[in-house]
């Protein structure tokens, strides 16, 4: 997985864990208050993508549907990659979790079930191959 995939990747599940938060499936876990202004921030930077709108809801409304974190994921990756800015603001969002939890972050595959989500910086030297 590619980096900004997996910022994108990590920005659905933090949305993803907010909205399990805010119904109370995971309040006891609640740890970083930045999920309600991510929110907010993909609402406004997706206002007037009907698709993209569609999508946060979705996964707002459904947070366990699988289907929805992919399309939602597949929504904010297309944004991230026509605007940089955004593509940063996002990238330091999910850094902003992880260091809100000290370093590991609570976003993982058990609250977004097999997707795969990358905190950690991640290095690669010589020849690498992705099929």
């Amino acid at each position: 997985m590619d980096p900004i995939t997996a910022v994108a990747v990590a920005g659905v599940a933090l949305v993803v864990k907010g909205a399990l938060e805010t119904t109370g499936q995971e309040a006891g876990r609640a740890g970083w208050g930045g999920g309600a202004r991510l929110v907010e921030r993909l609402r406004a930077r997706f206002r007037g993508d009907t698709n993209a709108e569609g999508a946060l809801d979705r996964v707002q409304q459904r947070p366990g549907d699988t289907a929805a974190q992919e399309e939602l994921t597949r929504m904010l990756l297309a944004h991230m990659l026509r605007d940089r800015d955004f593509e940063a603001e996002i990238r330091s969002t999910v850094d902003d979790a992880v260091a809100a939890q000290g370093g590991r972050s609570q976003v993982n595959a058990a609250v977004i079930k097999n997707a795969q989500v990358f905190n950690e910086k991640v290095e690669v030297q010589g020849d690498w191959n992705i099929s």
